[in-house]
């Protein structure tokens, strides 16, 4: 997909990550539906600001007084779609996670999971962790905490420490996107063999073609498996 990374918008304003030419990415071959010169956005929706609306000013309110800092100065708060993502620095999720768990007016006892995410067209954040949180004490409220790093430097903290079940988790996500979970127990392999070579669900892995093994029996590539000639 031909992509070109773009300045971030004024705040409050969606942020243009990327353009993406033609229908389908697809650049090369002789394109005679004039669809190769479609141009369009891919736009991130950019920082709330205040009042969030509904109990999202609750929470902001308690994390800023409770963590100071860490709040102030590592998270953007994003509202989007009736949803509250806090875009958090590193060095600062675990004093976030720890408030989300510990102070009374939030109480997000469970977490959810982590999911990864790539986005190759941004420079120095193209890996991204992404936990979800849910508040049974306060009714089911919901939140999602991101914290993302580059492919050069793919480190982040492990939240195991404060929420133990997301062990395997963070090993499903080391295993398909490559994020080394600092501090995690035991970061190995979940899905794929220990000595597998890449990370499946990265965007610049290859689709199909490659033999996997599964404790001991062989899938064949999808290519191999049967004729279609």
């Amino acid at each position: 997909m031909p992509v070109e990374q773009t300045d971030a918008a004024a705040p409050g304003e969606p942020v243009v990550v990327a353009r993406r030419r033609g229908m389908f990415g697809a650049s090369a071959g002789g394109d005679t539906s004039g669809y190769g010169g479609l141009q369009r956005e891919i736009l991130f929706p950019g920082e709330s600001a205040r009042p969030y609306g509904g109990y999202f000013d609750e929470i902001a309110d308690v994390l800023e007084e409770a963590t100071g800092e860490a709040f102030t100065e590592g998270v953007e708060v994003v509202i989007d779609r009736g949803e509250m993502t806090l875009h958090v620095a590193p060095e600062h999720l675990l004093t976030i996670v720890r408030a989300l768990r510990d102070e009374p007016a939030l109480r997000f006892e469970l977490c959810l999971g982590v999911n990864g995410v790539n986005y190759p067209q941004l420079e120095g954040a193209e890996l991204h962790a992404v936990n979800n949180f849910l508040s049974i004490t306060h009714g089911g409220r919901r939140i999602r905490v991101e914290v993302a790093c580059s492919d050069a430097d793919p480190h982040v903290p492990s939240i195991v420490e404060i929420y133990p079940a997301n062990d395997w988790h963070e090993r499903e996500t080391w295993d398909m996107f490559g994020i080394i979970f600092d501090g995690h127990p035991a970061l190995t392999r979940i899905l794929m063999p220990d000595d597998w070579p890449g990370h499946p669900q990265r965007k610049d892995y290859p689709l199909g073609g490659i033999p996997v093994e599964y404790k001991g029996a062989t899938i064949p590539a999808p290519d191999t498996r049967r004729s279609y000639s």
